[in-house]
């Protein structure tokens, strides 16, 4: 089952101090920040990449994987209350993650 366009639309203007883009993938959201992949919206809820600066600002959200085979990621739903933790996790996660690669030309 997919997200919501409600609750893509609530998570983006909880964060909306942050230049945030998204990109709907097989019906959930992935949220990016600096053209890295920061979060998720799958099943309704707001998933963080759980990196160290995402662990160290959230240590008491649970973890686990947003979707079948993934990594453990932080669930970050509950943290909604409290939009300048968010912000402050999700640009610790962005600083601790490598800039994109840059994209192939098309041929």
């Amino acid at each position: 089952m997919g997200s919501r366009a409600e609750t893509l639309s609530h998570v983006l203007d909880v964060l909306a101090d942050l230049p945030l883009t998204h990109r709907k993938m097989m019906g959930e959201y992935v949220l990016y920040l600096e053209g890295k992949v920061v979060a998720v919206v799958g099943d309704d809820r707001l998933w963080l990449k759980a990196t160290p600066a995402g662990l160290a600002s959230l240590p008491d959200c649970p973890r686990a994987a947003p979707f079948p085979g993934a990594k453990d990621w932080i669930d970050a739903d509950s943290a909604l209350d409290d939009p300048d933790l968010l912000i402050t996790a999700l640009r610790g996660i962005a600083a601790d993650l490598p800039a994109p690669k840059p994209k192939k030309p098309k041929i």
